[in-house]
């Protein structure tokens, strides 16, 4: 048999990835002035170009899907500029960079909202967790729950959203329905709570995700289109009681869709993989496209994951921080150098740009 690497060139929809290891989502809320991305932004993802597909930190879609102090957005004429010099720095490294699109739903606070407005959720269910707001960490605000008539209106801006995406001249977009946000709160029976089409069955939960993804789809095409999701991640407080028959149905669905890829959190979000029973090969076997593992994964366990056939392609987050060159360094077998965890969230250059290569390190 023949042995795969993780450092061999792969085919994602119509493009060719000069790896299988991805750089992975990660909040830095760094945005400029109107929720821009700034020069750093340019430079901190074009530092990191070496990764076979870049996934950009999390970006709403609109002013409402905001839920953290100095995220980026995608609705505005100067965000999607913003995101242009973003877009021509990565390709001009020779990368591939797809945008991660989010509307956080209940997990925000009202310092962040349109007119100091509630955040908006399936059902009026606050959850117990923080968010970053006036620098620094405090409870989320109550929700209000959605009425039936404003889900089209959040469709829409992800379809928008996923059309600024390929103005801005991202490779494409991955929708976020993941980690206890909005598409995941319907998702979810812990959180949704309604008792009309998107509520009560695995189907009708499902609904929403479904309906955004059909939408960007057809805006941009499936190709250019992934989603992510986390079966029994507890992430923002979040829990489901049938994450299996739930999950199989919305694989099945979104390989119909034949979106290019599903990027799936196998266990909690950046803590244990076995937090919960999950059968994430059976969830792989209803997914005909490209599956993204993410959790936990270092070389030696992606590798044996590639080589048993149980994913495509394998996300690194955290370790890409302190490692702008973390594919190099992986395939060389060098040390990882550790992040800074004063400065993950928010700032400027330092514990953003500063991080050294290897080489550059070795001659410091």
């Amino acid at each position: 048999m023949t042995h795969k690497s993780l450092f061999d060139s792969c085919t994602l929809g119509a493009l060719t990835l000069s790896n299988r290891i991805v750089m992975a989502p990660l909040t830095r809320n760094r945005a400029g002035q109107g929720l821009v991305p700034t020069d750093l932004t340019a430079t901190y993802y074009a530092q990191r170009a070496s990764a076979g597909l870049i996934i950009t930190e999390a970006t709403q879609i609109s002013a409402q899907a905001q839920g953290y102090q100095d995220t980026p957005g995608l609705h505005t004429q100067q965000q999607i500029d913003g995101w242009r010099k973003v877009t021509e720095a990565v390709h001009a490294q020779g990368g591939r960079i797809f945008v991660q699109l989010w509307h956080v739903g209940r997990i925000s606070h009202v310092d962040l909202q349109p007119d100091g407005a509630a955040p908006v959720a399936p059902s009026a269910i606050r959850a117990e967790t923080k968010t970053f707001v006036n620098n620094g960490f405090a409870d989320v605000s109550e929700p209000r729950a959605l009425q039936l008539d404003e889900l089209p209106g959040i469709v829409n801006d992800f379809r928008q959203a996923a059309a600024n995406a390929i103005e801005a001249g991202f490779d494409g977009v991955e929708i976020h329905g993941a980690n206890g946000y909005l598409l995941e709160q319907f998702i979810k029976d812990g959180a949704n709570h309604r008792t009309d089409a998107y509520g009560g069955s695995i189907e009708n939960r499902a609904r929403l995700l479904l309906e955004v993804t059909a939408a960007v789809v057809q805006q941009i095409g499936a190709d250019r289109t992934g989603v992510r999701i986390s079966p029994v991640s507890p992430a923002n407080g979040i829990a489901c009681s049938d994450p299996q028959p739930q999950y199989d149905y919305i694989a099945e669905q979104l390989s119909a869709l034949g979106v290019v890829y599903l990027h799936v959190v196998e266990g909690a979000t950046g803590g244990p993989r076995d937090v919960a029973p999950f059968d994430y090969g059976a969830l792989r076997s209803r997914f005909k496209q490209t599956y993204l593992a993410n959790n936990g994964y270092d070389l030696g366990l992606a590798t044996a994951s590639l080589n048993d056939g149980k994913a495509d392609l394998f996300a690194f987050g955290r370790p890409f921080i302190g490692n702008p060159d973390l594919v190099g360094r992986l395939k060389a077998g060098a040390p990882l150098a550790a992040l800074n965890p004063a400065t993950l969230y928010g700032g400027g250059a330092e514990g953003y740009i500063d991080y050294p290569t290897l080489a550059e390190a070795s001659t410091s």
